[in-house]
């Protein structure tokens, strides 16, 4: 069958943002820079979009517009032996991302439904927390899942130009719109001065002294962040023609999702420092318990929460088409199989997968840090090693293609991402590894101890 492409340089651009402005960087990106000390958080985070980040992506854009295929299908092509069969790395890591990513979406829902139906009216942080509990577990919280891979679904379904790309052009726009709106509204209230000083003034020792949790934290966010390390870039830049100036693409894109999640800092912690509540405690559920907790404490908090979880519902549906889009091209390439059966069944398979999220948020720190601490960045280490040092000649004859780059881009290039961008991975995989094998005999063997 034939292969469909972008209809336009905006729609894939969109497209690519749209996988990368996600859950990454409302949900996460707040707690974490809150967890990992502010500002000092942000810095190392910038310095891996720009360093690793952007070699990165071309990484997984050379890959994908060379081969027109899916992560499996590209390196079986450009590949042999054991770089033949990596590509099904990226098929389980999309699975499992997209599995709990689902259940995590349903709950921006079921707040921007709260905010509709009820405001936001408990102040206390027991009663938040209490409330929080009740969202992100139980027959609810499966529904709301349900209902949001049924959204995923549909759009995938459509196909690249009437599902995918018709869709972010409306809604990455809007995204823009509505957190610019928010952070203009942020620098009103009174604790903003204090947030920014928290968000903006990096304390170099605190990084110096935390680096071993700060490093691998910092990588695992730019790669969740910017789609790297699941294959998305790749099946996205298949799609593309090969005038396209694949440098160019990949820093617009990597510019507007940092900026993105940097504006994103601008709406939560003035929200947080103007009702007095730490940022960084509570884990995955922070966000929820802060926030609504803060909203409820300030002027026009309740339509605030509401277009802030309507906005990040938004920024989740973007990101998951994108990842279900990995499944559905490799059944559409390797098997034959028609888009709309194959975006059903995945679909299908993904909501089982996340099931048991929805029944103890156990499961959640257990897919979480499996992917976002191991699958993503070893998936983006394998990448950067089989460009680099196995077909280099590849990537760099790619990388020309449509480039209006001055002359030994490409060779610059290709000596970062053979040693810095290898380098710096390797070191986050095996902290990351270190920090998954903690959960898993610390927390996660005490919750099984008490079954």
């Amino acid at each position: 069958m034939a292969r469909e492409t972008w209809a336009t340089r905006a729609g894939f651009i969109l497209a690519a943002v749209g996988s990368a402005v996600g859950l990454g960087n409302v949900w996460r990106f707040p707690f974490i820079t809150g967890q990992y000390g502010g500002s000092s958080f942000l810095i190392t985070y910038l310095a891996f979009v720009a360093l690793i980040g952007f070699p990165a992506i071309l990484v997984e854009f050379v890959i994908g517009r060379r081969t027109d295929r899916n992560p499996v299908g590209a390196l079986r092509e450009l590949g042999s032996g054991v770089w033949g069969s990596a590509g099904w790395l990226f098929v389980v890591t999309g699975f499992i991302i997209l599995s709990y990513y689902s259940v995590v979406a349903g709950w921006f829902l079921r707040y921007t439904l709260i905010g509709i139906t009820e405001g936001y009216t408990l102040t206390d942080p027991a009663e938040a927390e209490a409330l929080y509990q009740t969202v992100s577990t139980g027959l609810d919280t499966l529904v709301f899942h349900a209902l949001f891979m049924l959204l995923v679904v549909g759009i995938i379904a459509a196909g690249v130009r009437r599902g995918i790309e018709l869709s972010v052009k409306v809604m990455i726009p809007a995204i823009l719109v509505l957190l610019v709106g928010l952070a203009a509204y942020g620098f009103t209230l009174d604790g903003a001065s204090a947030a920014y000083a928290y968000y903006l003034s990096p304390d170099f020792g605190t990084i110096a002294a935390n680096w071993t949790e700060i490093l691998p934290a910092a990588a695992g966010q730019a790669f969740f962040t910017l789609s790297l390390g699941m294959g998305v870039m790749i099946t996205y830049a298949s799609y593309l023609g090969e005038d396209r100036n694949l440098a160019a693409d990949a820093g617009i894109i990597a510019t507007l999702d940092t900026l993105v999640a940097v504006l994103v800092g601008f709406v939560v912690f003035p929200v947080l420092f103007t009702v007095g509540i730490e940022p960084g405690s509570g884990g995955p559920g922070a966000i929820f318990v802060s926030l609504t907790a803060a909203f409820a404490g300030i002027p026009g908090g309740r339509i605030l929460g509401i277009v802030f979880f309507g906005m990040v519902g938004i920024a989740a549906l973007s990101s998951a088409i994108s990842i279900l889009e990995v499944l559905v091209s490799y059944l559409i390439d390797e098997v034959g199989v028609a888009r709309v059966p194959a975006s059903a069944a995945l679909g299908a398979a993904v909501f089982l997968l996340g099931v048991p999220v929805t029944i103890d948020s156990i499961f959640l720190g257990l897919y979480d840090g499996l992917a976002y601490g191991i699958l993503l960045v070893l998936g983006s280490l394998l990448l950067a090693l089989f460009v680099g040092w196995v077909v280099p000649g590849v990537g760099r004859e790619e990388l020309r293609k449509g480039m209006g780059s001055p002359a030994g881009f490409d060779g610059a290039w290709i000596w970062v991402v053979r040693l810095p961008l290898v380098v710096v991975i390797f070191v986050s995989l095996v902290l990351g590894v270190t920090d998954y094998v903690d959960f898993l005999t610390g927390g996660f063997a005490d919750w099984l101890a008490a079954r």
